[in-house]
């Protein structure tokens, strides 16, 4: 690169390979490279165009590399054309994709290196991860578990290349490489697996702190996924917000045709769209690492600037920076533009086809960075040290360790009275907010806050909206982000990983959340067993107007899966709670909010319901997951209850049982999850020992099982307690319902405290008329009156 330093500007200009700079692109650059040196943050223009020369070479060498990564097993840093075995005899990757990523991912690194600033990165199409990997080779920026495996040398880009979709496991079942088909564990400052597309999109403005800055990288197949980010301008504040440079690239395909921005007008009708949307879009060109540095640069500048008016006396909403990046799928690389360039671009396999493997050695071939060259670019990216900065790697997003919270004590509750569960929790949750105001909060809330019985919280901390109504719970800096899109709330608190959050739902419409919220589990597991425990503080989940004291609204608002999907991941991450009064409720916040990188549902009535346990009893409960709520001397049968209305029954059972002479236990279990058999060591250490779980479930007891969910799921968690069907009956929601009150749900789903006696004369070999008169019976037969139970 010596010869190039004589004109480096001439140099940058003419391109470098397929990397070439269009004019709008130059006279962007030259009016970035002045405001850089005159800001001092350059101490001249040949040191800008230098970081730019070696930023084409890098991203040339990384688009080579991903090539690579899809289609063979080793790489030749000679440039020298690749025979038959060296390629891979089952090539895999979503090799289009990721060859788009990697010109802005290399266009991010650029911004950082001029800029002596490592901001933090998403990447909402996490399946392009090969684009990351094959850059962060090429510039030293590896986890801890690659560094030693992968590297910019031959061996360490051949290992990469053969790990890239090997599908080896260890001893443990657990993938034997450091690397994977989507951000990961190992991905070196990866935030997000972006295995669900969409999701990025409405996390990335909620995730920076004042002083940060994010560059979100994102896809136009995603935005037809979840339009929840449409919502993104609208909670931007610079009084609580880090800056963020969100980019689109524009390459017109999805898996196997046209997306639909392409079909409707392309980056035109983007642009309108988004303008009428709040955002203040640009486009660049797609194909050019330059012009996604200058793109994040210049939305840092125009969100200041945008900031700056506001303080001097404008208003908000600040319009958004939204680069819109045009390019073709797969550029650089044969199959451009086509729907093959989203998995294998390539017309054949290169191991058995002559025809495929001359055309990759020869896209290769205008690829490749000759080695001296390439060592020369990499010198210059790996000016961290003489920064002063941190590598990508150790970005402050992606170390998140937030203070612990005030944890305010535990509300008393009335001794014998009956109130509603999330009222308690908004009454604690209103003194937890005051007693933190150091933290952000943000509350997500698809709608009807103050209905759910969370009033409180809604007066203090107020909806977020731009141009607040007089009379109203609403402020330009309110913290409840409230949007009729369940994916656009819970990505408000997922996303703000550096505060305290909470999430208030319709139990039936948080399934709509599910997919965010299983993503952040499965990526915080996969942290967990990396050795990198997260350590955001949890987010609870509340899930009210639940399906027993829904049915008004018909069956569509009265489902559990919510609670039932949550319970299938790992226990000791997806933590799922079933408080059955106002003390138990409270004890879960505080449960959630005393612990690092958990997600909780905390399913609770916003109906009142019977105060059941004091505070402390309320935190026996959750220390071992169940906890006896009374019992007769040497019971013959165990009733276990999990859920508020459940509870009721369980105990207007147990009266009647008892008023027939016969002795019971009753136990209720406040988080299943607590008591099953540990699938892993990560859950063996959460979940309850052996000798405590049968001081609270005595072996051989038969037991009666009530719950909230379907029983079938639950049945499956509690195996350990579970006799077989002749020692263990349960009782759960069996999809009926309609618009009914909760007796009647409780009836038609055979939940009701005669429902339950019957199966208990099943177990204790009665007669159903030993302990039902012959109008329950008829009713619970289902040829009587069931208003003869209420």
């Amino acid at each position: 690169m010596d010869k190039q330093l004589l004109d480096p500007r001439g140099e940058w200009m003419r391109g470098y390979g397929v990397i070439q700079h269009s004019p709008d692109t130059c006279a962007r650059v030259a009016a970035m490279t002045s405001e850089l040196v005159a800001g001092g943050q350059a101490p001249d223009e040949e040191a800008v165009y230098t970081a730019l020369i070696a930023a084409d070479r890098i991203a040339s060498a990384s688009l080579w590399v991903v090539a690579h990564m899809t289609y063979a097993r080793r790489v030749d840093l000679t440039g020298a054309d690749l025979e038959a075995d060296a390629f891979k005899s089952t090539p895999e990757g979503h090799t289009g994709g990721a060859l788009n990523v990697a010109l802005a991912y290399v266009g991010y690194l650029t911004a950082n290196l001029l800029t002596a600033q490592t901001r933090g990165w998403v990447l909402g199409q996490g399946h392009c991860v090969a684009a990351i990997d094959a850059a962060n080779c090429l510039v030293d920026n590896l986890s801890a578990a690659q560094v030693g495996r992968y590297g910019a040398d031959e061996a360490g880009l051949s290992r990469l290349c053969a790990d890239f979709y090997s599908y080896e496991i260890d001893a443990n079942g657990r993938p034997a490489a450091p690397l994977g088909s989507h951000v990961n564990a190992h991905t070196a400052g990866g935030l997000s697996e972006g295995g669900y597309l969409g999701f990025a999109e409405i996390q990335y403005v909620h995730m920076p702190l004042p002083g940060e800055s994010l560059v979100a990288i994102l896809s136009d197949g995603a935005f037809e996924e979840q339009r929840g980010s449409d919502w993104a301008e609208r909670w931007w504040r610079a009084e609580d917000c880090g800056l963020v440079a969100p980019m689109m690239i524009l390459n017109g395909r999805r898996i196997e045709q046209r997306t639909e921005i392409a079909q409707d007008g392309g980056a035109d009708w983007l642009s309108r769209h988004l303008q009428a949307n709040g955002f203040d879009p640009f486009e660049i060109d797609g194909r050019d690492p330059a012009a996604y540095a200058w793109a994040i640069l210049e939305s840092e500048r125009r969100l200041q600037e945008a900031a700056t008016r506001i303080r001097g006396g404008g208003s908000y909403p600040a319009k958004l920076p939204y680069a819109i990046a045009v390019t073709e799928k797969g550029f650089g690389f044969p199959g451009a533009g086509t729907n093959r360039a989203h998995n294998l671009p390539l017309e054949g396999s290169p191991r058995q086809d002559r025809q495929a493997r001359s055309a990759f050695n020869a896209a290769a071939r205008a690829l490749h960075v000759p080695i001296e060259t390439l060592a020369a670019a990499r010198e210059i990216f790996a000016a961290h040290t003489r920064q002063g900065r941190p590598m990508e790697r150790d970005n402050a997003l992606v170390a998140r360790h937030p203070s612990l919270p005030t944890l305010p004590a535990a509300l008393p509750q009335p001794a014998g009275g009956a109130i509603s569960s999330t009222a308690a929790m908004d009454a604690w949750f209103v003194a937890f907010a005051r007693a933190n105001p150091q933290h952000r909060f943000r509350v997500g809330n698809p709608d009807e806050l103050k209905s759910n019985g969370m009033g409180g919280t809604l007066e203090l901390l107020k909806h977020r909206v731009n141009r607040p109504e007089s009379g109203s719970p609403e402020s330009v800096h309110g913290a409840v982000i409230t949007a009729l899109n369940e994916e656009a709330a819970i990505g408000a608190a997922l996303g703000n990983k550096g505060g305290l959050n909470l999430a208030v739902s319709y139990e039936a419409f948080a399934v709509k959340m599910l997919g965010a919220l299983r993503q952040e589990i499965i990526f915080a597991r996969q942290l967990m067993e990396a050795g990198r425990p997260p350590q955001w503080i949890g987010v609870p989940l509340v899930a009210t107007s639940h399906t027993w004291e829904n049915g008004k609204n018909q069956q569509s608002h009265q489902d559990p899966t919510i609670g039932e999907a949550l319970l299938g991941e790992m226990s000791d991450i997806s933590r799922v709670m079933f408080p059955p009064d106002a003390a138990t409720a409270v004890e879960a916040l505080r449960q959630v909010y005393s612990a690092r990188g958990v997600i909780a549902c905390v399913v609770a009535a916003k109906r009142p319901t019977p105060c059941v346990f004091d505070p402390a009893a309320a935190e026996r409960a959750f220390a071992a997951g169940a906890i006896t709520v009374d019992t007769d001397a040497d019971p013959e049968l165990q009733l276990v209850a999990m859920g508020a209305y459940q509870l009721v029954e369980a105990r207007r059972a147990a009266d009647r049982l008892r008023a027939r002479g016969r002795r019971v236990q009753i136990t209720c279990i406040v988080e299943p999850g607590r008591l099953r058999a540990p699938r892993d060591e990560f859950e063996a250490a959460f979940v309850l020992a052996d000798a405590q779980l049968r001081e609270l479930f005595p072996p051989g007891l038969p037991r009666l099982l009530i719950t909230h969910t379907r029983a079938e799921p639950l049945i499956g968690v509690l195996r350990r307690i579970d006799d077989g069907p002749k020692r263990l009956l349960a009782h759960g929601y069996v999809s009926r319902g309609g618009t009914l009150d909760a007796p009647g749900m409780l009836f038609a789903n055979r939940c009701s405290w005669a429902h339950l006696t019957a199966s208990a004369a099943t177990l204790l070999g009665l007669g159903l008329d030993q302990l039902l008169n012959t109008a329950e019976a008829a009713a619970v037969a289902g040829r009587g009156d069931p208003h003869v139970l209420r």
